[in-house]
């Protein structure tokens, strides 16, 4: 389960009562060996070895219902081409690199990526919730 960071929150909340204007972003999923926090600090994306942020579109993301959505469809990564780490967290953010930190969570389980390793998200494995 995954919840808003503060710079989306305030995005959000700035847009909804017409203190901002905001547009939408191509969502990118990220990987985390550590919990990124809400202010996207403690964030510890693996480099190199074949790993890039996986880019989604609208349509790669289910309605919202009770204050949550999830991935519509699977989400895949490149395969690892090198050790990426044990990977405990997922991040969205607005670009390919760098960019502002939206949401992020923890995986159910923990993964090691070694090289030949790929990580993948089934439909429904991603939860955002609003809270």
């Amino acid at each position: 389960m995954g919840s808003f960071s503060d710079y989306w929150e305030n995005e959000v909340l700035d847009h909804l009562f017409g203190k901002g204007s905001y547009s939408p972003p191509a969502i990118h999923l990220a990987l985390s060996t550590a919990d990124p926090g809400d202010d996207g600090t403690g964030l510890s994306e693996p480099s190199g070895d074949g790993y890039a942020r996986a880019v989604t579109s609208a349509a790669d993301w289910s309605l919202a219902s009770g204050g949550a959505l999830a991935n519509a469809d699977a989400i895949e990564f490149p395969e690892a081409s090198g050790a990426w780490g044990t990977v405990t967290h997922f991040a969205l953010f607005d670009a390919t690199t760098g960019g502002n930190l939206l949401a992020h969570g923890a995986l159910a389980h923990a993964k090691a990526i070694g090289s030949g390793d790929s990580a993948r998200f089934a439909a429904g494995d991603l939860e955002i919730h609003l809270n």
